[in-house]
């Protein structure tokens, strides 16, 4: 069973118990970073989102059956007052609590159901190497990121490909893609970059990151990079769990090297996961 699996099961099972997002990871054994990055690469949404998504569309149904009255089906639904209910269940489906019970029905409302996992999404990965690295530096550009918001990195690579000869001799180094200062809600912090040695000076608009010395699990991807997306998935989704492996804390990243062609997008990259 996949991390984001094992998630919405978590949750189903618990969905009118108190829920929150260290209880969850700490159920599903992933942090809570890497849970919300997973889960929203495969759903578009935090968790918690789908959390309170899942609790209005049941209680949705409970009203349009119109056994139980509001207060209940509130309370049920772990909100602290008939106010707070109403004012979440009117900013998601756009109608009151009331006109659902009145109307006896939900055919008019958009609800979340058990969300099922995107199948097709999970491509062959072969085992991992395990290997040690020593801590290194990496000089780049960055941006704010989040699974919902990648389509912004292609254009940030374009952007560190017009000013990498400012490095000087790193511009010879393999090139890193890092994704670090992760967040519950599966926001965080990319750098497109190249390895620099001490002695290599931080242009302007660039900053630098230590990545440091940690164990990983290093996958390759062959083929175009546009479908480096679907690796990626497969790796948190399928290929760690299998493995029996836990991500680490520290930064992940995407090794670029002589084996890959920039020019036509295709060749090997290496994607590094930190592991306990």
């Amino acid at each position: 069973m996949s991390l984001a699996e094992r998630l919405v099961w978590q949750i189903e099972r618990q969905l009118y118990d108190p829920l929150s997002i260290s209880l969850l990871s700490e159920r599903c054994a992933a942090s809570p970073f890497h849970m919300a990055r997973v889960f929203r690469s495969v759903t578009g949404f935090s968790p918690m989102t789908y959390v309170r998504a899942r609790r209005l569309s049941e209680a949705a149904k409970r009203l349009a059956n119109g056994k139980d009255d509001i207060l209940t089906v509130a309370l049920d639904a772990q909100f602290g007052s008939h106010e707070a209910f109403t004012r979440a269940f009117a900013r998601y489906f756009g109608v009151l609590p009331r006109s659902v019970r009145q109307a006896r029905t939900t055919a008019d409302l958009e609800l979340m159901e058990p969300l099922k996992m995107k199948k097709d999404l999970i491509v062959d990965v072969a085992k991992p190497e395990i290997r040690e690295r020593d801590g290194f530096r990496v000089i780049g550009m960055s941006k704010q990121a989040s699974v919902e918001t990648t389509s912004t990195i292609p254009p940030l690579w374009q952007a560190f490909a017009a000013r990498y000869t400012e490095l000087g001799d790193a511009i010879n180094n393999p090139s890193y893609g890092v994704s670090w200062d992760g967040d519950e809600h599966g926001n965080f912090k990319y750098m497109a970059g190249h390895e620099a040695g001490p002695d290599i000076a931080v242009p302007d608009g660039m900053e630098e990151i230590m990545i440091p010395k940690a164990r990983y699990a290093v996958f390759i991807h062959s083929g175009h990079i546009l479908d480096i997306p679907k690796t990626i998935y497969s790796i948190w989704n399928k290929a760690l769990p299998d493995e029996g492996l836990e991500p680490a804390e520290t930064p992940d990243f995407e090794l670029y090297d002589r084996r890959f062609d920039a020019a036509t997008g295709r060749g090997t990259v290496e994607v590094w996961i930190p592991i306990k």
